[in-house]
């Protein structure tokens, strides 16, 4: 498992998997989290624009990337 950190409160799905190199870009982080490839927490999620918080666990393609919170 690996972690992505994030200084602002939230970052959207989408986003997290393309600047987190589980997608090559963000049309196909859309795309792949439309069709249900994309769990949070254990629990598929197919909200592109879901907003990932410090803690949430995020999976595709057995890859693995926890959203760890910044220290400022």
């Amino acid at each position: 498992m690996t972690t992505f950190p994030i200084t602002e409160e939230y970052i959207e799905l989408c986003k997290l998997l393309k600047a987190a190199d589980l997608c090559g870009s963000g049309g196909e982080a859309k795309f792949v989290i439309a069709d249900g490839y994309v769990t949070v927490n254990g629990v598929v999620e197919t909200r592109k624009r879901y907003k990932t918080r410090p803690e949430d666990v995020v999976e595709f393609e057995n890859k693995t990337v926890k959203v760890v919170k910044q220290s400022s």
